[in-house]
């Protein structure tokens, strides 16, 4: 009567490992994959943030206030955004809008998820989705009455 445990559990060790592994892969995967949408969307919000910061402190007397304005906001985005790889596919000067209506500016910046999908591979797994899940753009505005 010699009841040998190692002998009943064969594939045990195999199929605890494989439904850890899914589980653990997708955490540090999720960890991986959501690192730089969420740095880029935190990028946009202060290089947006930044643009009208910096457009408070041009003087209204300033000839052509309005068009140097937009000019001092689109320069301080494409500065504060030059650390992105041109692999990203940003282009400052048509991912930024920058408008002034009448004392109002606003700039916007968006960025479609479809160029960060050139970058980071996005994974369907099975029982989580697909990693990262992110909305169809990447948006940061700011405004301010000038």
């Amino acid at each position: 009567m010699k009841a040998s445990l190692p002998s009943t559990q064969k594939g045990a060790a195999a199929i605890e490992f494989a439904a850890v592994f899914v589980i653990f892969f997708a955490v540090f995967y999720a960890v991986v994959s959501y690192s730089l949408p969420l740095l880029m969307l935190q990028s946009f919000n202060e290089a947006s943030s930044e643009a009208v910061r910096r457009s408070v402190a041009l003087d209204p007397a300033t000839a052509n206030y309005d068009a140097a304005v937009i000019t001092l906001a689109r320069a301080t985005v494409a500065d504060r955004l030059a650390w992105m790889p041109s692999s990203l596919g940003f282009n400052a000067a048509n991912d930024a809008k920058v408008t002034l209506n009448g004392k109002l500016l606003t700039v916007r910046i968006d960025y479609a998820k479809a160029r960060l999908n050139q970058v980071i591979p996005f994974l369907t797994l099975p029982g989580v989705g697909t990693v990262p899940n992110l909305p169809d753009t990447l948006s940061a505005e700011a405004s301010l009455q000038l």
